[in-house]
């Protein structure tokens, strides 16, 4: 029972047998009365031979036919009980029981006798006929009537037997129809557990089997794919960390053996301190990345200004854009654009963006900083005049390390940690991410998100309570119309 096969079968027994009991008690009764119909014939047949007999021997001994003990002494061995009676009534003035007059007194009247009663506790069949210028009527009861008839019980039970036989054949066939394919799936399933990646199942059996089948050689082709990009993107970031790792080591090692000294050294703890905060930005784009995808990951939703957000910006990366020769301007609208959001959150993929940008522009190339209204939300987006994308990498510009592999060699590149993390912010806040080519000539990146709340369910933890507006006014304010008027948060 611990089986699948054996549920199964058990269970098609169950029914076959179920249905032979309800076949069989159908058929008892059937069986019943058709042996007492082939009884009451043979009686009758009986009847009608004995009073042939009767008929043809006219020669009667002290008014009784000769013959009638005879015939008497061969009918008592089936618990045949014979009565004639003649003009003068039956020999001995009364027939013997349970045979009446009134039974003799109807075959007289009628011709024929065909009857069933009880006389005490047993229930007898009567046939009587005319003989002659007499009548004969003979009794018998049911069960021995039945016996003489009724064929061998084994006769009846055998069919019922054979139909519980069929029906657990059949249950055993379709069991183990169902559970050979199941079996291939699991060994398949445990295939895929050790490691095995290339395993595939036909799809075959009932239809929602193979359908199970087609989606475990899916779930093998996805984790494939999805093992493979999580060993690239470990290679890309363990190439990212080891160029910043040998620096901080090699000029450490320097310093401690003494041969950076004087005014090397001052050049050499810059070097340091500069590749050392390009470990800790990686290190916190990995941690980023690990806590959008755990279950606790917050959004402080609150009106936001994205226009004032965007200035905030402009002037945040003003002077690394002048370090860089970079021409950084902020293209925003008069009146404030505001949206329900987290303006932390967003201000950080901004940032993610405008620092990709300035790692591959050249001296002299446009960056913009916009926001804009659109059909039911607003936009974020920094563009830039830089080399750009080809048309094909647009599509899967914010994939982990896709860009990372694509470009190594032909231009400085990172992680592939911040386009990622600018795509999972944007889902995070209920919107989109997308790459597009823009008039500037490069490449432009863009936060679409939606005019309402965020959808429920898309993100653990919000907190849209008045506390939060105290804990950070910034983010949580009511912000003016554009006529002056208070806008109120939706």
């Amino acid at each position: 029972m611990r089986t699948l096969t054996g549920r199964l079968v058990v269970a098609t027994i169950v029914v076959a047998l179920a249905s032979v009991l309800v076949t069989g008690v159908g058929m008892i009764g059937l069986f019943r009365q058709g042996v007492e119909q082939a009884a009451r014939t043979a009686l009758g047949r009986d009847a009608d031979t004995v009073a042939a007999t009767l008929e043809d021997r006219r020669i009667r001994r002290n008014g009784t036919p000769v013959g009638l003990p005879a015939l008497q002494r061969r009918l008592s061995p089936r618990g045949v009980t014979l009565a004639w009676a003649g003009p003068a009534g039956p020999p001995g003035g009364a027939p013997p029981a349970p045979i009446t007059e009134a039974d003799l007194a109807t075959v007289r009247s009628t011709g024929t006798l065909a009857d069933r009663r009880t006389v005490g506790d047993t229930a007898w069949l009567f046939e009587g006929r005319p003989s002659g210028d007499g009548v004969v009527v003979l009794a018998q009861p049911v069960s021995a009537a039945q016996e003489g008839v009724a064929p061998p019980r084994r006769r009846l039970l055998l069919p019922l037997l054979l139909g519980l036989a069929g029906g657990a054949l059949a249950g055993l066939v379709l069991a183990r129809q169902l559970t050979r394919p199941l079996a291939a799936l699991a060994a398949a399933a445990r295939r895929l557990t050790s490691g095995q990646r290339d395993v595939r199942v036909p799809p075959e059996g009932p239809l929602e089997v193979a359908d199970v089948a087609q989606a475990l050689g899916g779930l093998a082709s996805a984790l494939a794919g999805s093992e493979d990009r999580q060993r690239r993107f470990l290679l890309d970031v363990s190439h990212e960390l080891r160029t910043p790792l040998t620096a901080v080591s090699g000029y450490a090692e320097a310093l401690a053996d003494g041969v950076v000294t004087g005014a090397d050294v001052v050049p050499a703890a810059e070097v340091i301190r500069d590749e050392a905060a390009r470990l800790r930005s990686r290190v916190e784009d990995l941690l980023a990345l690990a806590r959008m995808e755990a279950d606790d990951f917050r959004v402080v939703v609150a009106p936001a200004d994205l226009a004032e957000l965007v200035r905030a910006a402009g002037r945040a990366w003003q002077a690394r854009a002048d370090a860089a020769g970079v021409r950084l301007s902020v293209d925003v609208p008069d009146v404030p654009l505001v949206v329900h959001t987290d303006a932390e959150r967003l201000r950080q993929a901004v940032d993610a963006l405008a620092d990709n940008a300035l790692r591959v522009l050249p001296g002299g190339a446009p960056l913009v900083l916009a926001c804009r209204p659109a059909a039911g939300g607003a936009v974020v987006e920094v563009r830039d005049g830089g080399p750009g994308l080809a048309p094909e990498d647009l599509a899967v510009a914010f994939e982990r390390g896709r860009l990372t592999e694509r470009y190594r060699g032909d231009r400085p590149v990172g992680s592939g940690l911040g386009l990622a993390l600018v795509g999972e912010l944007a889902r995070r806040l209920g919107g989109h991410a997308e790459a597009r080519q823009p008039a500037e000539g490069g490449v432009a990146f863009a936060v679409v998100l939606p005019a309402g709340d965020l959808p429920a369910g898309d993100h653990p933890a919000r907190d849209i309570a008045a506390g939060d507006a105290a804990e950070n006014p910034n983010t949580a304010r009511t912000l003016p119309e554009p006529g002056g008027h208070p806008r109120v948060p939706r």
